[in-house]
C-alpha cells in the first residue's frame, strides 16, 4: 500500500519523540508537523535530513484503513494505547 497524499495523518496524529528540523525537542502528539505544507505534503521527503522514524513509517491496510478518516481514528488508537502514562503512586 502506497501513503494517500495529502492525508498526513501520521504526521499530525503521533507524538516523535526524535528532533526533526523545526521541531528539535520533536512533535507532540496531535500538533501538525512543522514540515508539511499547506496540503499536507512532507517538504522532506526523500530528503536525507527526513528522520529516520518518518522514513520508518509504512502504509498498511491495518493502519491507514480505507481512507483519511480511519487512518486519523487507527492512529489515535495506536497513539493513546502506547502514551508513556506516569502515575503517582501516592494515590493509588
Amino acid at each position: 500500500m502506497d501513503c494517500r497524499i495529502g492525508c498526513a495523518a501520521c504526521c499530525i496524529v503521533i507524538s516523535i519523540s526524535s528532533s526533526i528540523p523545526g521541531m528539535p525537542e520533536g512533535k507532540p502528539a496531535g500538533k501538525r508537523c512543522v514540515q508539511l505544507t499547506h496540503d499536507n505534503k512532507c517538504k522532506l521527503f526523500g530528503k536525507p535530513e527526513r528522520p529516520e522514524v518518518c522514513s520508518s513509517l509504512k502504509a498498511s491496510n491495518e493502519i491507514c484503513g480505507e481512507n483519511n478518516e480511519d487512518a486519523f481514528k487507527n492512529l489515535s488508537i495506536l497513539e493513546n494505547d502506547t502514551n508513556i502514562r506516569i502515575f503517582n503512586y501516592n494515590t493509588l
